[in-house]
């Protein structure tokens, strides 16, 4: 295994086991090597954050894990900002996220916020309980690139399709995604939504398609 190689692997394995100073020390080495923070961030953070995600989508981990997980992320992300940006901080983009009004659930949506954050995201969390109308106000004050809302209730389903309905009447220029238990792609669809998340490991994934689409 090159220098290079065992870099990559040091930045994975700090995200899988939520170690937040091997992250700093391997971006740190990342750097001095000459490897390029975004290859960094692809190939070894990044890496380490879709295994995170698989292991709680499989119920090995849960969300303390989660949020570790993308405390270290966060800190090896600290060390690459000033080079990938001349010292502004780095975004692949806004996403306001929340429960919807009338759901107080809130573990899946704090694991795809979570997962986000650690992918690289400005995350706007508004939290549990929220009207339609919230998540259109949040998304124009931080010009939002993609809406995620999770229902967790087939009778707070609907409030997907009133925030559609809502960035439409505002002709927001907002991609929109949306989770939970009841929810499926087939839903989405009838409610022109942009796209169906069934899990957090695809979250990162799927936003950033949104975002380049």
């Amino acid at each position: 295994m090159s220098n290079k190689e065992e870099i990559l692997a040091s930045l994975k394995k700090s995200i899988e086991t939520w170690d937040i100073k091997l992250a700093e020390t391997a971006a740190k080495q990342a750097l001095d090597a000459g490897i390029e923070p975004g290859e960094a961030v692809d190939k070894g953070l990044g890496k380490g954050m879709e295994t995170i995600s698989q292991l709680f989508d499989d119920a090995k981990i849960f969300l303390p894990q989660v949020l570790a997980a993308s405390a270290a992320m966060e800190k090896a992300l600290e060390i690459f900002e000033p080079v990938m940006t001349g010292g502004a901080s780095i975004s692949r983009g806004t996403v306001v996220i929340a429960t919807v009004h009338g759901d107080i659930h809130e573990i899946g949506k704090n694991v795809v916020a979570a997962m986000l954050k650690g992918g690289g995201f400005e995350v706007i969390d508004l939290g549990r309980d929220v009207p339609a109308e919230d998540f259109i106000e949040a998304a124009k004050e931080h010009n939002a690139d993609v809406i995620g809302a999770s229902a967790l209730m087939t009778t707070t389903v609907p409030v997907q399709k009133d925030i559609v309905d809502l960035a439409k009447e505002e002709k927001l220029n907002v991609k929109t995604i949306f989770g939970g238990a009841p929810v499926n792609a087939e839903w989405v669809e009838s409610i022109d939504g942009d796209a169906y998340c069934p899990s957090g490991a695809e979250a990162v994934e799927m936003v950033s398609n949104l975002v380049k689409g």
